[in-house]
């Protein structure tokens, strides 16, 4: 008789979102109550499917959680499985390791947390069954750098035996090293399917051992963009394994670029946007999309998109209440009037912006003095939001100069605007 589960990890409960909060605390709100929601999904697909057991691969919560708020939505969740005769198994990863719910809230006999020496439980089988050993081990500590796959019990012989592991496997940009390993000692490990955690992307290994990394089952921030999900994993009596990406995500983050070369006319451009959200809003199949707009090509209107920026943003969040269900997280623009920097030579304002660009910009003086404004603000900020300045030196003098640059192109917007000059704001703004 096959066995049955549903594979999720990196769930996050509560996670703060204070980066997107600042932006948009109402959207913000909106992503934290759809990781929620998302594990609820989690727990109907459990019931509707039917399925033995919830293998949860670390990081059920996103820290130090004392919310007696959290612990009773969980208790309602696992109490939902508990009822059915699903059993759940849950580590421990680096978000969740110093968690006092994990440590102080009772489960029923159904759930098993993985403790900080590496078990191996048998599950409850028809002897004309193929006997299935669950493995699992959680790190006592937010941090992991040794490879802990060799704490590991070996797989049970004749048996199904599937492992629980949080791991940044052979590294991923953005995650923390956390127990690495390689991918080849996963696979010459001896068991039949690697249940991971930890990297918030999704990945399948098929092979002698089948090993999935099943990614964050609900994105909260433009870098975990696209549709979010869990599998479904059927192993038969033979050990062959079955898997399906199942869609979870409730709010969906997208990037989209649109080229907006020639249009000259604002309400047409207004239009053309909310034209392209509307098609996204139509291709993404989570009940809302947030979207991250990129306006890139040459326009007349660049010097006045970016002068009155928040005003093509009030008109694009109002044009994508209307479509339902869509949210604009924010507006990047990368687009340049036609026509050369030097069109108008003689104009004032081109030759103020030739010299920011080639004396002020670049000068040591000013970078020092930059850096040390931005160092102040960096510290101000949550921790979670310091990394949009960068994670290195290099990344950090690159956030430096565009700044910068980007807010002497602002300045010069608007001179050129209380001019009333659009002929010569488009120049200044060219690039």
């Amino acid at each position: 008789m096959a066995y049955r589960f549903i594979h999720s990890a990196d769930i996050h409960l509560d996670s703060p979102l204070r980066s997107l909060a600042l932006r948009d605390p109402e959207l913000s709100n909106l992503i934290a109550n759809a990781t929620r929601r998302a594990f609820v999904r989690i727990i109907d697909l459990c019931l509707e499917e039917q399925v033995d057991a919830l293998l949860l691969a670390g990081d059920l919560y996103d820290g130090e959680q004392t919310s007696m708020k959290t612990a009773r939505f969980l208790a309602d969740q696992i109490r939902r499985l508990d009822q059915a005769g699903t059993a759940c198994f849950i580590i421990r990863g680096n978000h969740d390791a110093l968690s006092k719910i994990t440590y102080e809230l009772v489960f029923p006999d159904s759930v098993k947390v993985f403790g900080g020496r590496a078990e191996a439980v048998e599950i409850a089988r028809s002897t004309a069954d193929c006997p299935v050993f669950i493995h699992g081990l959680s790190f006592k500590q937010p941090q992991a750098l040794e490879n802990l796959l060799g704490k590991y019990k070996p797989p049970v012989e004749g048996a199904i035996n599937i492992g629980l592991l949080h791991t940044s496997l052979d590294g991923a940009p953005g995650h923390d090293p956390y127990s690495p390993c390689k991918l080849a000692d996963l696979e010459a490990s001896g068991f039949t399917y690697w249940a991971l955690g930890h990297i918030h992307k999704r990945r399948v290994e098929s092979g002698a051992c089948t090993i999935v990394m099943p990614g964050i089952p609900q994105g909260r921030d433009i870098n975990e963009a696209g549709p979010k999900s869990v599998t479904l994993v059927t192993i038969k009596d033979d050990r062959s394994v079955h898997t399906e990406e199942r869609l979870i995500s409730l709010a969906q983050f997208e990037r989209l670029t649109v080229d907006v070369t020639k249009i000259d006319d604002w309400p047409f451009l207004v239009k053309d946007m909310s034209r392209a959200i509307a098609e996204a809003r139509r291709a993404v199949p989570s009940e809302q999309l947030v979207v991250r707009l990129r306006l890139k090509g040459r326009t007349p209107l660049a010097w006045r998109i970016r002068r009155d920026a928040h005003l093509l943003e009030a008109e694009l969040e109002q044009r994508a209440a209307g479509i339902g269900s869509c949210w604009i997280e924010k507006i990047e623009i990368d687009c340049h009037a036609p026509g050369g920097f030097n069109a108008l030579p003689g104009d004032p304002r081109t030759e103020l912006r030739r010299l920011i660009e080639d004396e002020v910009l670049k000068s040591p003086a000013f970078q020092i003095e930059a850096g040390k404004i931005i160092e102040e603000l960096k510290d101000q900020l949550p921790a979670e939001c310091r990394d949009i300045f960068g994670v290195d030196e290099a990344a950090f003098e690159a956030a430096i100069r565009r700044l910068t640059k980007e807010g002497a192109l602002d300045v010069l917007a608007r001179l050129h605007a209380m001019a009333g000059d659009e002929r010569s704001a488009d120049a200044a703004q060219a690039a």
